[in-house]
């Protein structure tokens, strides 16, 4: 198993224990920090795993599978439970989980029709502005809590804006198929 893979690897390890310490008081007021270093270092493996795939020319077949998955269980995990927490109300996790399956499924017919379709810069954007406002969720610091409700609504909104760029750029992938 290549570097990149171990990385991936690691971030799905990690998972639990960032949703233990989450989701627990067992350290105390410590607790929420140690979830935040889980939740940083493990967002740092997404970004390390593909440069270096890419820088080394690593990229491998489980690599191309798990390293977005290992990225939608993260994130998605942790807005889960923000619903819990009553920090971030679940239509909003709906819309945001609903964008990652949409996503998902119009890869894999371009897959299907040999065609990899790299992510948009408003793609880039929606995920660097969902991990700050998770880190914001995560800290959960009362006088930070209006910049924490604006990331999720520019959060959101880069979702459904990335959403339409992605399947407007690439509509193309679902006319192939159909038959005249």
């Amino acid at each position: 198993m290549n570097l990149p893979n171990k990385l991936t690897t690691l971030r799905v390890i990690l998972i639990p224990f960032f949703l233990f310490f989450l989701m627990t008081d067992v350290a105390g007021a410590a607790s929420k920090w140690i979830a935040l270093a889980i939740f940083v270092i493990a967002s740092l493996t997404d970004f390390l795993d593909g440069y270096i795939a890419r820088k080394y020319d690593l990229v491998s077949n489980f690599g191309k599978f798990m390293d977005p998955l290992a990225d939608k269980l993260l994130v998605c995990s942790a807005m889960i439970c923000f619903v819990e927490l009553e920090r971030m109300p679940a239509w909003i996790v709906v819309i945001i989980i609903a964008r990652e399956f949409i996503i998902s499924g119009f890869r894999l017919i371009a897959a299907e029709q040999g065609r990899v379709i790299a992510a948009g810069w408003w793609g880039k954007f929606k995920t660097a502005f969902t991990m700050f406002m998770e880190i914001a969720m995560i800290i959960n610091i009362e006088e930070l809590s209006l910049v924490t409700t604006v990331l999720m609504y520019v959060s959101l909104a880069l979702t459904i804006i990335s959403l339409a760029d992605y399947l407007l750029r690439n509509r193309d992938v679902l006319k192939e198929g159909d038959k005249k």
